[in-house]
């Protein structure tokens, strides 16, 4: 995913679940804004606690000035926040959570906490908070079996394959099914004048949205217990015979002349310009390079399918984003569950999904009017429960070698099999180095 999105972690897999109006209030515990019950009067002394978060998130929902001010008014509890720079806010975390001066809130990437941020050891487990019994889909907030962080939406980023409505439309084609059928929409595509497929691999991460879906939509079909066997050193990459033909089937999409000619050297913000000019019909990616387009033409139609890897594919999720945690050595723990109990309350959480077009992840909270692709992975995907967790999702270590990997494959370096192996040395390198049990 792009490198703002990029994750990795062990989260408990599942699918998404949506709810798209209002289910009552359930087993909720909270209420409005305005009630005492959500957020209660604090008596005494006003209390800062301290939220942390990158310079680059500076648009999250849980900053936004108004409701910082309301929860101020409402607790006599004030937010101070801790601006980081953005490539610096992992390490500011590292040691800030190393040495026991943590801030009492960190925004931060669930997935990426797992491995960056020593999630088990530093982050308090929220299972029994109040708003918890509210949840649609815990499994997007969930890790090692409990709730570690929290958000107002279910929404995460959907990887597939973007495609060119009006192009498909033009030229009769339907979503490809399977591998055989993507080839031969390639063809048509291609026989039209149009390049079938941009492939931005100089970024590196971008060469991984095919296989990260295709493993995990392999492996939760047939071998569902593969990852934790993985994680404990009782299976290897390369044990998947299949995981080589995934990777050879992306290469060949390549060597058949369906993509850009010079893949290595073409980068992800191309992408937008060359959906925009009509030059490309489809690409390996997020959905978030459809909201790129919007921004920027929000007529053009474009949509996202599974990746054809296999038969029937799932659509592939990539781990939520942008969730907030309290650290076990927070100086006001209390106060900020407190702030998470305001965020989660129905008036707050239902000003914040109508303000960011969220789905939302509460059973009182209704998920207003969604974009057209949005609704359509909603209604094609999620609701029939047509999604995989991407293998992001899975791993406990750092994948930029991984991507190289794959891009010595396009470079000519490496087979799929000899890729696999390589990376079996370094995931176990890397597990060790982690001091993971089993390694």
């Amino acid at each position: 995913m792009r490198k703002g999105r990029k994750a990795a972690g062990i989260l408990t897999a599942g699918l998404l679940i949506l709810a798209l109006t209002a289910c009552g209030s359930g087993g909720s515990k909270s209420g409005g804004a305005g009630d005492n019950s959500t957020a209660k009067e604090s008596s005494g002394k006003k209390v800062t606690i301290e939220l942390a978060i990158s310079k680059s998130s500076q648009d999250s929902a849980f900053i936004q000035q108004d409701l910082l001010d309301e929860f101020e008014k409402q607790t006599n509890i004030k937010v101070n926040l801790q601006l980081i720079p953005a490539e610096q806010t992992t390490t500011v975390l590292q040691t800030k959570l190393a040495v026991e001066e943590a801030p009492d809130i960190i925004q931060y990437n669930l997935a990426s906490a797992t491995t960056d941020l020593n999630l088990e050891r530093n982050f308090e487990i929220l299972d029994d908070e109040p708003w918890a019994s509210r949840l649609l889909n815990k499994d997007v907030l969930s890790a090692y079996g409990h709730i570690y962080s929290f958000h107002v939406s279910q929404d995460t980023g959907m990887q597939g394959v973007v495609y060119n409505k009006d192009i498909f439309e033009e030229l009769g084609l339907s979503i490809p099914n399977n591998y055989e059928e993507f080839l031969a929409v390639c063809e048509k595509i291609k026989e039209s004048g149009t390049t079938p497929v941009f492939m931005p691999y100089k970024d590196n991460w971008a060469i991984n949205i095919w296989p990260a879906a295709a493993f995990a939509d392999f492996v939760s079909r047939t071998d569902p217990a593969f990852f934790d066997e993985l994680n404990n050193n009782k299976r290897k990459w390369s044990d998947i015979p299949e995981f080589q033909t995934f990777l050879q089937q992306q290469y060949d999409i390549y060597k058949m002349g369906y993509t850009n000619t010079d893949v290595l050297s073409d980068s992800y913000d191309m992408a937008v310009g060359k959906f925009l000019n009509k030059e490309v019909a489809m690409m390996f990616m997020g959905d978030w390079l459809i909201e790129g387009v919007a921004q920027q033409d929000p007529d053009m139609r474009l949509g996202v399918f599974p990746i054809p890897a296999i038969d029937n594919p799932s659509l592939g999720a990539s781990p939520l984003g942008g969730q907030l945690f309290i650290p076990k050595t927070a100086k006001h723990i209390e106060e900020a569950k407190k702030f998470l109990d305001f965020m989660a309350s129905k008036e707050i959480a239902q000003q914040i999904v109508d303000s960011k077009g969220y789905v939302s992840n509460f059973n009182d909270v209704t998920t207003p009017a969604l974009p057209e692709y949005k609704q359509e992975i909603v209604d094609l995907y999620i609701t029939p429960k047509r999604t995989v967790l991407t293998t992001d999702a899975y791993m406990l270590v750092d994948r930029n070698e991984l991507y190289r990997m794959l891009q010595d494959q396009f470079a000519g370096g490496l087979t799929p099999e000899e890729l696999l192996k390589a990376w079996d040395e370094k995931f176990n390198q890397l597990m060790a180095d982690k001091q993971v049990p089993g390694f």
